[in-house]
């Protein structure tokens, strides 16, 4: 008998006070203010490993949100993942007052080298045993760009050539620099490591020059756990070479099987295996002892909802909440002047502002992935989300810190693993990557292996 498909679960978390979820921040006994705060970070890996969780997912972007009402202000007033602090410097905490959640935590190709990052990522991977995955992003926000000195966004497929070459080095330096062996600890002789069994990288490609070598001995990963999301035809392309947990979206309705073949399709094709690649999506899950419990839930969450928030964090160019919602997006662009964006031909100008208002609604209007229930019918729709829409895990949307961990650890988990869908316990000294595939380092058909040994460096 077939055992069945086991959930991932990533809680989605991010170092501000404004992430995915707008304005519920304000609600009482909500924790998102505390972001800064250590504390507020121990007690969520406390709250994530008591429920079982796979990871704690941390997202980022290194820019701020100014292309809605083209101001800042709407996403500073707001609290709109800014303020926003680096993700990377929670993760040491969190681990040393766990034993077994992972870390999933976002970093950009774009604007920093891939020397440093390697050597932090290394370190993270120490500091954790084995706990931590890199969100493979290149940066969209004009914002971001503009912080590191230059006048607007890289273009969308010279940040993915960018991307490639980055990956290629930071493969070098992890997986080719060091040998396994290499560091021997020989007090009688002093030699702490074999200089033999330690070379430099030499990498020259046409956006970095890098020698080497890695300034870390081997993590126990060596290469961290790869997550990456993808839509675009460079960002499947990249997924389908280097990532190995997919965060996709059914997108448009009713895509999502054939957006997850497309990216199998392709890795297959450069020689990797169907098994080598996990799917994840956002999911909602609001669970209550009782239908009451459940309706109170999502009425006080629904109170607290931002009119704004959806727009600020879509880059929504003009004003939707301005114009009457039985108009068309043509007829509010042109009230407001905006021939430039009509002529672009991005926005969809048949729909009418009430329309496209509910189409950017994405904490509520999810056609799928999104539960609200009693732990029995919350656990039936996540059988359905794994057996019917062949995902693999999800992650958890967060409308209030930490009811939404703790409700899901204390009702949610205890049902699917009586069903068999999440595991009894965890797994002492195992690695995030063992944790989802069952080996501690990347397989040999990934592109990352060919270096292993100091070979073609």
């Amino acid at each position: 008998m077939t055992s069945p498909k086991r959930l991932i679960v990533n809680l989605f978390e991010m170092n501000t006070p404004g992430h995915i979820t707008h304005g519920l921040w304000r609600q009482e006994g909500n924790q998102r203010e505390h972001y800064k705060s250590i504390g507020y970070w121990l007690e969520l890996a406390r709250v994530a490993e008591a429920a079982g969780f796979d990871s704690i997912f941390i997202a980022d972007v290194i820019g701020a949100y100014d292309v809605y009402r083209d101001s800042l202000e709407p996403a500073v007033t707001e609290g709109l993942q800014i303020p926003n602090n680096d993700p990377l410097l929670v993760i040491p905490a969190m681990a040393a007052v766990t034993k077994h959640i992972g870390f999933g935590v976002t970093f950009s190709t774009s604007y920093e080298p891939p020397f440093a990052f390697a050597r932090r990522m290394s370190t993270l991977d120490h500091l954790t045993e084995g706990r931590v995955g890199w969100n493979i992003v290149t940066s969209y926000l004009p914002n971001a760009a503009r912080n590191f000195g230059l006048e607007d966004q890289i273009p969308h497929a010279t940040r993915y050539e960018i991307a490639d070459e980055y990956m290629d080095v930071v493969y070098k330096l992890w997986e080719g620099s060091w040998d396994d062996d290499a560091v021997v600890v020989d007090r009688e002789r002093g030699v702490f490591s074999d200089a033999t069994k330690v070379r430099p990288i030499d990498h020259v490609g046409t956006h970095f020059k890098v020698a080497g070598p890695h300034l870390s001995e081997p993590s126990p990963q060596r290469t961290p756990l790869l997550f990456q999301a993808s839509a675009s035809t460079s960002g499947i392309a990249f997924a389908s070479k280097h990532a190995e947990v997919l965060f996709t979206a059914d997108r448009p309705y009713g895509a999502l099987a054939r957006n997850m073949q497309v990216i199998q399709d392709a890795a297959v094709e450069r020689g990797r295996s169907t098994d080598d690649l996990k799917f994840v999506v956002m999911a909602t899950v609001i669970v209550g002892r009782t239908d009451e419990e459940v309706a109170e839930k999502l009425e006080r969450y629904r109170s607290f909802i931002s009119e704004e928030g959806k727009f600020i964090h879509q880059s929504v160019p003009f004003r939707p909440l301005d114009h009457p919602g039985d108009i068309t997006v043509r007829e509010a662009l042109e009230r407001e002047g905006r021939q430039d964006l009509i002529e672009a031909g991005g926005l969809p100008l048949a729909f009418t502002v009430a329309q496209y208002c509910q189409a950017v609604d994405e904490a509520w209007d999810q056609k799928q992935f999104f539960s609200a229930g009693t732990p029995e019918k919350v656990a039936d729709d996540i059988e359905r989300w794994l057996d019917e829409d062949g995902i693999d895990g999800i992650n958890l949307r967060q409308y209030h810190s930490f009811e939404t961990a703790l409700d899901f650890g204390e009702l949610v988990t205890p049902v699917l693993r009586a069903r068999g869908r999440m595991r009894d316990a965890y797994v002492d000294g195992e690695t995030l990557r063992e944790r989802i595939f069952g080996h501690p380092r990347l397989p040999e058909t990934h592109p990352a292996a060919q270096y292993r040994g100091g070979a073609n460096l």
